[in-house]
């Protein structure tokens, strides 16, 4: 029975690259592909892969949080996140949303088949440099509570934020959300005042420093 893949990532070219890559390994099968977090998550309680490879700066949605919600809603599905992203507070965000792997895009694409098989044997898989920025950071002990977008913001206030930054009118979010023009109004003042930043300019250099977005 062939290991059932979902490809999550923004570029189509790097998922049509992968696609091609995986099918010539005859024990996995692509079931399908994502650009963006929210598709994603439909896609992963739709089809019940096994595993997700996961992206995280995507539109809409990012890889955290969609890592977080397909952990969190389902069972026996596996995500790896597959990123250009070495800096701890990514690896740490997308290990605590629930990802049994992380891989850099660098990698050769037989250390990504490896990881497959890893965390399917049910044990965990980071790259070398990976495990080096896990190892320092208990190395370092910094404060479990430190402040960063996934913990002094709720999932919504992340989802407008993300939102915002990506160009989107509180009337678009609004819609997109299907929830009030108000409530998004009350929803960015609120992550305003908790970040205490004055514009949308910052709420973008933030979204995008916290790993939420990207250019």
């Amino acid at each position: 029975m062939s290991i059932k893949i979902i490809l999550a990532d923004d570029h189509k070219i790097i998922r049509e690259g992968l696609h091609a890559l995986l099918e010539k390994n005859q024990s996995m099968e692509v079931v399908a592909e994502a650009q963006d977090g929210l598709t994603t998550v439909r896609l992963a309680k739709k089809l019940l892969p096994d595993i997700v490879i996961m992206d995280i700066g995507m539109p809409d949605m990012n890889g955290i949080d969609a890592t977080r919600q397909i952990i969190s809603e389902t069972k026996d599905i596996r995500v790896i996140a597959l990123s250009m992203h070495s800096d701890r507070r990514f690896v740490l965000q997308m290990l605590k949303a629930g990802a049994s792997g992380y891989l850099l895009k660098d990698s050769a694409f037989e250390e990504l088949e490896l990881a497959i098989m890893t965390v399917m044997s049910g044990q965990p898989y980071l790259s070398p440099k990976i495990t080096d920025v896990v190892i320092k950071e208990y190395i370092h002990n910094i404060p479990a509570n430190e402040t960063t977008a996934f913990s002094a913001l709720t999932a919504r206030e992340r989802e407008v934020l993300q939102l915002l930054a990506e160009g989107k009118t509180t009337k678009q979010i609004a819609v997109y959300l299907s929830i009030s023009v108000k409530t998004i109004e009350t929803h960015r003042q609120q992550v305003m005042e908790k970040l205490n930043m004055h514009s949308i300019a910052e709420l973008t250099k933030y979204a995008i420093r916290e790993g939420l977005t990207s250019l």
